[in-house]
């Protein structure tokens, strides 16, 4: 097989010697244009996004009390260990939230933890779905040792089933879940949560007493 190569004549000039540059005026145009396809993406966002972003507030800071009982109630070592990864997780995700909504001019309810309690300041807290009743956050807070696995595993499953079940009601929904930034919080939760359900699961099998 032949190759055969072209080369340029000596006497040429390139390309970036021919092109024309763009002067001060077309950067700052182009510039201005760029910046404003970002904001038009940025305001992509329906109702059922807002809800969902301001729900998911609500309903992360009750994980947060629900973890927090369990260094002093005597949890095990591996409800332990997850009790601080949902914290930890949690806690990122709400800042998150915070953020996308003050961005696009929302309200962005600010969340306070105070031992067994929440509040949620500039907001109220939505009751949204899989969250426990104040009579199920009562049991839990007392119970101690073994019983407390028992139902913070038992009430975990369903506080995470339920934003699973918040993630399929937003993209049920016309028109949401198109903005970038909420399609893929969005999606990780439903992951994440699935991945930590299937997890619990198996901490809660293995429990004394469970066969």
């Amino acid at each position: 097989m032949s190759v055969v190569v072209f080369s340029a004549c000596a006497g040429h000039r390139s390309e970036t010697e021919t092109s024309p540059r763009p002067d001060a005026g077309q950067t700052a145009e182009l510039e201005m244009i760029y910046r404003a396809r970002l904001d038009s993406a940025r305001m992509r966002f329906t109702p059922a996004d807002v809800h969902f972003m301001t729900g998911m507030i609500s309903h992360h800071a009750q994980a947060l009390v629900m973890a927090g009982m369990a260094p002093s109630h005597g949890a095990s070592e591996s409800v332990l260990i997850l009790a601080s990864r949902i914290i930890n997780a949690q806690q990122d995700e709400i800042a998150t939230m915070q953020q996308w909504l003050r961005d696009r001019g929302q309200p962005a309810p600010e969340v306070v933890v105070m031992g067994s309690t929440m509040k949620i300041a500039g907001g109220h807290a939505r009751q949204m779905p899989g969250m426990l009743t104040d009579a199920q956050l009562g049991e839990l807070d007392r119970a101690r040792a073994t019983e407390f696995d028992r139902l913070f595993l038992t009430f975990m499953i369903q506080h995470h089933r339920g934003a699973v079940t918040m993630v399929h009601d937003l993209f049920a929904a016309d028109g949401a879940g198109q903005d970038e930034a909420v399609f893929k919080f969005a999606s990780d939760v439903e992951v994440d949560q699935t991945t930590e359900i299937a997890r619990m699961e198996l901490l809660l099998s293995a429990l004394p007493g469970r066969g």
